[in-house]
């Protein structure tokens, strides 16, 4: 059984460029023959910083207007995710608010919908859409997927009685499962249109009569659509407020208030199941997942790889959330390699104030500041670190 590498991404990071970077990583781990099956943590559109009230507090955020997203615009962000996430709304309905009570003899609707699911046979019908595309090979094996994907358990528990937003991002995640094996298998992808009528045909036998994404699980990618439509910020103080404020406004908001983003890390390491995890941190997906280790010891993380991260410098002034300095790690810490280019000025050294308890691994991205921050994924010397590390 091979072990597992988590990537964790950094400040800043949403769905576009995120997926960019797991594709990156995955034909990387695929090319050096690395003993490791790859999975990502998208905690940007969850748990990132957006602009809750529309840059209300930004002096002339509104004076040139500004396009509003159209509901194409929230379906092709939600689209982007699902490319590189077939069970990110999955993960999300895990935390709907349950809506109702059972009638007492009842069965609760959450078992209704896991079995519907269970027993779910597509159709001739629907089998010969999906053959039309070249997918029906696929299929089943993304039906299988589903099924025992511990996503899904979570998120029918949430169902309510007449739980149609539940029915749909299912559907829509069999269709992402299906398509993502395809695109593995070397076959060229399909166009959104034919897309779209195969996740209608699917959420259709599976009674959620239509292809309506709820408020809910649309929420989160209200503004990563926002900025795919247009930057509404005008003049300089605008400009840069949107440029950075998912980048800055993500450290803020985590040192404000982490909880959310240590427990998004948390279920993702617990949605792969038994066997070795290896956490591949980037940046503040570093301070994430080590201020989540050092609280508690996660079953089955056998080490954290940390990529160009902030941790030992925050550590040293006294900001890390989890650990004050001089405090010690704790002894459940498990095995930390921390990767820094000396070009990266937002790279630390872990030893430096942790110890041996971290091992440093210097490598050359061959990039000024600030492309070296994001250049090593392509860096030979990273992957032989992270292979004599996992093996």
């Amino acid at each position: 059984m091979h072990a597992t590498l988590l990537f964790v991404h950094g400040t800043g990071v949403r769905a576009k460029n995120y997926a960019a970077t797991l594709k990156i990583i995955q034909a990387q781990v695929a090319t050096r023959g690395l003993p490791l099956e790859v999975h990502g943590c998208f905690w940007g559109a969850a748990e990132g910083a957006r602009l809750h009230a529309g840059g209300a507090s930004i002096p002339g955020y509104d004076e040139s207007g500004g396009e509003a997203p159209s509901e194409a615009d929230e379906l092709m962000a939600l689209w982007t995710l699902l490319y590189s996430d077939p069970w990110y709304e999955l993960r999300l309905l895990r935390h709907r608010p349950v809506v109702g009570s059972v009638p007492f003899g009842q069965e609760p609707p959450s078992v209704l919908l896991r079995r519907a699911v269970d027993e779910y046979e597509p159709s001739d019908e629907l089998r010969e859409c999906f053959a039309s595309a070249g997918l029906d090979p696929f299929l089943n094996d993304a039906l299988k997927r589903l099924r025992a994907a511990p996503e899904l358990g979570d998120a029918v528990a949430t169902a309510s009685a007449d739980p149609l937003e539940h029915r749909r991002a299912i559907g829509r995640a069999l269709v992402a499962a299906t398509l993502t094996m395809a695109e593995d298998a070397g076959l060229p992808a399909i166009d959104g249109e034919t897309r779209d009528a195969l996740v209608l045909a699917v959420t259709t036998e599976l009674r959620g009569h239509g292809m309506g994404v709820g408020s809910f699980l649309l929420r989160p990618v209200k503004g990563l659509a926002l900025r795919m439509v247009t930057h509404k910020l005008t003049g300089d103080r605008g400009s840069l407020s949107d440029a950075a404020s998912p980048a800055a406004g993500d450290i803020l908001r985590f040192l404000a208030h982490g909880s959310g983003a240590r427990a998004f890390v948390k279920r993702a390491i617990g949605d792969l199941g038994p066997g070795p995890v290896f956490l591949l941190a980037h940046s503040l997906g570093g301070i994430i997942c080590a201020d989540l280790l050092v609280r508690e010891q996660i079953p089955g993380v056998a080490g954290l790889v940390t990529v160009g991260s902030q941790t030992p410098f925050m550590y040293e002034i006294g900001a890390f959330p989890a650990l004050a300095h001089p405090d010690p790690l704790p002894d459940h810490m498990p095995q930390w390699l921390n990767v820094y280019d000396r070009r990266d000025v937002l790279s630390y050294l872990g030893a430096g104030v942790f110890g041996d308890r971290v091992r440093d691994v210097r490598v050359d991205n061959g990039a000024p500041f600030p492309q070296s921050h994001s250049a090593y994924w392509t860096n030979r010397q990273l992957w032989s670190a992270i292979r004599e590390f996992v093996t």
